[in-house]
């Protein structure tokens, strides 16, 4: 395994798996270039606050995250969000407004919310509302800005699908491919033409849905953050498997078998390669397995960002803090993206009496506020939090964390170009991809990935 990220680690323990279910001797490596395991998750503990320096959570909604944590004993440490803040506010304005009761990231599903809301215009709303008689558009995939202006206005755009989707992929709507990331609008305007109406019909058939026995909020995570999800894993590989800071500085085809180099171990021989790491990397490490593949993986852009958390006393914080937490329009000209109340949101994030904020800079629409300081990035997450939410104490903990060139951006286009790669692929035995840059960039997507990957090694030999 090159790569000691989610990915990679589950494409690990998913191999020790099979090897067990088939009572068959397995020779595993996982080389990680950094000093420690879990790529951008990491989870550090500081004066009782526990900090999230990336992702906080996974979706319960897509079933592999949680059927690893139950595989691999964490499932009595699942936490879901408190449900009596379930609400996100939009900083527009001057103003924090709270997204419309019932809004499900596009567009409305309660009538009521939604036309006394004080984060649309009386224009802004009806032009929201055209969407019951517009047609279908012409099919194919489109940005989801494209998709967003055409059946709902500029104003939807602007004002709620631009920062919510900035929130989970920091990306520019005009270049995100709806297909690639929000696939059920496509099949919702294919199937009911109307988008509002689509999920009006949705929405009336969810209370009976709802008997069914599940259990957890949309978001979950880990009693201990998600720190604990790697540890789990990585306790559960043969214990010479990992090697820390190895960097891998080629792959190259030997007959039927593979070679990995690194500096610290020299050359490492396999029967199969899964490199879990970020596209751009893996086109580096294949260049000259096969130029065409290294050539498209290096086709998938990737955008950088960072977190600033910010521990307060509670008494410190004038805002109510009734919600997850915000999101900002990029026309508001702002350093911020969004902001988590992390300590809202989960249980065991700031001891008592005290709150835990989280703030997300840079993103493809603002990667200049990425070229400041740490020190000048924290001063100005500091004032705007001022403005939102009247802090002005000092914090008593201040975390910032880079994510340099992390996060995958999927481009209209993008599953053609998978699919693409996933053929040229098929081609070389042997040789598997993993992670966020191909069909998913959240935690239960990579373990799909990784999972799926492990899977195809056993299936080839």
């Amino acid at each position: 395994m090159v790569g000691g990220g989610i990915a990679g680690l589950t494409a690990a323990h998913r191999a020790v798996e099979i090897s067990r279910e088939r009572g068959t001797a397995l020779e595993l490596t996982v080389l990680e270039a950094r000093d420690r395991l879990g790529g951008t998750i990491e989870t550090e503990h500081a004066g009782g606050f526990l900090v999230e320096t990336g992702p906080d959570s996974f979706l319960s909604e897509k079933p592999w995250g949680l059927a690893l944590c139950r595989r691999i004993g964490l499932e009595s440490r699942l936490v879901g969000t408190d449900d009596r803040f379930r609400r996100v506010f939009v900083w527009f304005g001057k103003r924090l407004h709270p997204v419309p009761d019932g809004f499900q990231l596009l567009a409305p599903t309660r009538l009521t919310p939604f036309v006394t809301s004080s984060l649309f215009s009386w224009p802004g709303k009806l032009r929201m509302a055209l969407d019951v008689i517009l047609p279908r558009g012409g099919g194919g995939d489109e940005s989801l800005g494209a998709f967003v202006r055409r059946r709902l206005g500029r104003e939807a755009l602007e004002r709620i699908a631009q920062p919510l989707v900035a929130g989970i992929y920091t990306a520019d709507p005009d270049e995100l491919s709806l297909l690639a990331t929000m696939p059920r609008f496509v099949e919702l305007e294919r199937r009911e033409r109307s988008l509002i109406l689509g999920l009006w019909k949705a929405s009336r058939k969810a209370p009976a849905a709802s008997t069914s026995g599940a259990r957890w909020s949309l978001f979950v995570s880990l009693a201990g953050g998600m720190g604990e999800l790697i540890a789990a894993l990585a306790s559960r590989l043969p214990s010479d498997a990992v090697r820390l800071k190895h960097r891998v500085g080629g792959i190259e085809r030997r007959g039927a078998h593979w070679r990995v180099t690194t500096e610290e171990a020299g050359a490492i021989d396999a029967d199969a390669v899964i490199v879990a790491t970020e596209t751009h990397a893996a086109s580096r490490l294949l260049r000259y397995v096969d130029p065409p593949l290294a050539t498209m993986l290096e086709m998938i852009p990737y955008a950088s960002s960072a977190t600033v958390s910010l521990g307060y006393r509670r008494a410190d914080v004038p805002h109510p803090l009734d919600g997850f937490g915000f999101v900002v329009p990029r026309a508001e000209h702002r350093d911020l993206l969004a902001c988590t109340f992390s300590s809202v949101k989960y249980p065991g994030r700031a001891p008592e009496r005290h709150v835990l904020i989280r703030c997300f800079v840079g993103g493809a629409l603002n990667a200049a506020a990425l070229e400041r300081s740490d020190d000048e990035i924290v001063e100005r997450v500091r004032r705007e939090l001022g403005e939102a939410l009247g802090i002005t104490a000092a914090p008593m903990l201040t975390r910032v964390a880079r994510h340099p060139a992390s996060m995958p951006q999927y481009a209209v286009g993008h599953l053609t170009t998978v699919e693409t790669i996933e053929r040229r692929l098929a081609a070389i035995p042997g040789l598997l991809l993993a992670g966020g840059g191909y069909r998913g960039v959240g935690i239960a997507d990579c373990v799909r990935s990784g999972e799926a990957a492990a899977d195809a090694a056993f299936a080839r030999r």
